[in-house]
């Protein structure tokens, strides 16, 4: 009995989302020309892209992207459930987890940032 005990509990723990994937992730800013400034809303900054920012997955934020000479792009991110984090929570329902649904569908774990990259294309003054 325990043996199978084990066997569920840990058919649970695999689907679960926030163990496989976490509740944060990279995103990246890339810009053509490179070395533009990046701000977002929720107070994540750099000097010159490239660059990438751990956030977490339910995030949703706007984007300002500046350079000399450049116009300023301004945007949005927001985020979707990911192929893998509905598979998790799928793995979560089927195993019977539902307190791990319940986590995963609170904390985020399940989404993913978009768009990621954010790849912008600056236009000249």
């Amino acid at each position: 009995m325990k043996i199978i005990t084990l066997a569920a509990a840990g058919l649970m723990l695999t689907g679960c989302a926030t163990i496989t994937r976490g509740t944060s992730t990279d995103w990246t800013v890339n810009t053509t020309p490179a070395g533009a400034a990046v701000r977002t809303s929720n107070d994540f900054s750099c000097e010159q892209t490239p660059c990438t920012f751990k956030m977490k997955r339910k995030s949703e934020f706007d984007v300002t992207i500046t350079k000399p000479g450049y116009k300023t792009w301004t945007g949005h991110v927001t985020n979707k459930v990911a192929g893998a984090g509905g598979a998790a929570m799928a793995g979560n329902l089927i195993a019977g987890g539902i307190i791990g649904a319940g986590v995963d569908a609170s904390n985020g774990s399940m989404l993913d940032l978009t768009p990621n990259p954010l790849n912008v294309t600056l236009e000249p003054q």
